[in-house]
């Protein structure tokens, strides 16, 4: 089915609050359509940003009734608010191309549409990982994915995006979104790799500066509130290696940050 049906059977029955569906894609070919597919039973329009893919997920998108505009890559958070600034309607919902909206959450989102009982301004989802076939489920985290574009924008910051919510009311949406995330471990470390670009560069335009202290502590504290806390143990091999990496992750945001402030002072010496 595609949207343009789906579209017209939303018509027959009087939407109250148009859902547009964000996401912001490069060489997603692959799992796209399955993330496109899993918004049709609730969207009223789907948006897809695209910053230069090489393979077809610009036809596929197109192929399934979406909206395809080209933005070259301006980062995340201003790609998603041009996405925004793109749709139709004011209510947004976005997701990226490797996750699946399930049928519950479906079903919530298509409630909420003809339900004027909730009056919140954004609301958020449960999002479940994948590692080595294994859904990590043992530790949920709640994602801020619908919101109001004309009260909430993206924050301005360079990963981890999401609406500036501030102290605003976050109303919880049952059921799942089920992220597809994971390919293979070389995947991940580059992945990791970029994002602890991004965090470590946050971090120092936010005036945090490196700590041995953190150096020190922060990669095996990781660990153990992974491992341990967040019940990763129960998880197997996938449990132990992901919390890990997370400690890995950790370990390369913080010497980055170094890195940061090395680079920055022989700048200065070398203009004095």
């Amino acid at each position: 089915m595609q949207l343009n049906q789906v579209q017209t059977q939303s018509h027959q029955s009087t939407t109250i609050r148009p859902i547009s569906i964000v996401i912001i894609a490069q060489n997603e070919a692959e799992c796209i359509a399955n993330a496109i597919r899993s918004c049709l039973p609730f969207a009223d329009e789907i948006v897809v940003v695209d910053s230069g893919s090489h393979d077809e997920t610009v036809p596929i998108a197109q192929g399934l009734g979406c909206q395809v505009y080209h933005n070259p890559w301006p980062g995340y958070s201003a790609q998603r608010n041009f996405g925004a600034d793109k749709a139709t309607h004011d209510w947004i919902f976005f997701i990226d191309a490797d996750e699946v909206i399930d049928e519950r959450l479906a079903v919530a989102l298509l409630n909420w549409k003809q339900t004027p009982t909730l009056t919140a301004n954004a609301f958020s989802a449960v999002r479940i990982g994948d590692f080595w076939d294994t859904w990590l489920d043992t530790r949920p985290e709640y994602h801020t994915r619908l919101y109001n574009k004309t009260i909430f924008r993206i924050k301005d910051v360079l990963v981890h995006e999401g609406p500036d919510v501030k102290d605003a009311p976050v109303v919880k949406l049952p059921g799942i979104i089920w992220h597809y995330g994971f390919r293979d471990i070389s995947d991940l470390v580059i992945r990791f790799n970029r994002y602890t670009d991004l965090d470590a560069q946050q971090a120092h335009r936010n005036g945090t500066r490196f700590s041995w202290l953190r150096l020190l502590l922060k990669p095996s504290a990781k660990f153990v509130q992974q491992y341990f806390w967040y019940g990763m143990v129960r998880q197997g091999m996938a449990g132990f290696a992901l919390s890990g990496l997370w400690s890995y992750y950790i370990f390369l945001k913080e010497i980055k940050l170094y890195e940061i402030d090395w680079k920055a002072r022989r700048s200065q010496s070398a203009s004095e």
